[in-house]
């Protein structure tokens, strides 16, 4: 190979390399990712936890959806994404507990992003118990099993424990990304939504480096 193509091979390499360096010194802590002042502990044993902190009645959360579902489809191997309901006042525990609920009630996938359309793109507000009946009623659900399921002791449990997360994860908005249970950060933090799962990618990178 002649020597030009050797020079020139190893520029571009070393391009690739400053290209890579100067993407990853693009993530400041304290700027674009804020370290919890206490890691909290995580529910996807070997797998980096993505957990997501939203509220329905939030619009930010609504569009960032699609994003969060293009990523799911190429996200890291070793990441493992949760969502949390966040309760950062008393007015949330509302929608808290009913994604809780769908989630007793394996009806998750079913019912999240519809609930989401209900409130945002269809611009009904959901309150209370009874501004869900139709809802439940036109997604096919059981009225009398979901307020059951809404009542018990189980789903009053997660409620309480995601509004105690909410403080532990230092949070004051959503929707709120936390990675491994240590590290914080937000699409303005990150300067947008496609962004803000660059810099996810990022922290999963960072945080099973941390766990070696």
């Amino acid at each position: 190979m002649p020597k030009s193509i050797n020079l020139t091979c190893a520029a571009l390499f070393l391009l690739a390399v400053m290209g890579n360096s100067s993407h990853a010194a693009n993530y400041t802590a304290d700027i674009h990712y804020f370290k919890l002042p206490t890691p909290q502990p995580v529910q996807t044993g070997d797998q980096i936890e993505v957990l997501e902190l939203f509220w329905y009645g939030c619009p930010h959360c609504y569009e960032l959806e699609p994003t969060i579902e293009k990523w799911l489809t190429n996200k890291p191997k070793n990441a493992a994404y949760v969502r949390m309901p966040a309760i950062l006042r008393d007015t949330w525990a509302f929608h808290a507990r009913v994604y809780f609920t769908f989630e007793a009630m394996d009806m998750e996938d079913k019912l999240h992003a519809s609930f989401f359309d209900e409130l945002h793109k269809r611009k009904n507000r959901i309150r209370n118990k009874e501004q869900l009946i139709p809802f439940l009623e036109a997604n096919g659900v059981p009225k009398d099993r979901f307020f059951d399921t809404y009542d018990s002791f189980a789903v009053d449990s997660k409620v309480r424990h995601s509004q105690l997360m909410s403080g532990k994860y230092a949070t004051t908005g959503v929707p709120t990304m936390i990675v491994d249970g240590k590290y914080r950060a937000t699409a303005t933090s990150a300067g947008g939504h496609e962004k803000l799962m660059d810099l996810v990618n990022f922290l999963v990178t960072k945080a099973a480096k941390e766990r070696q």
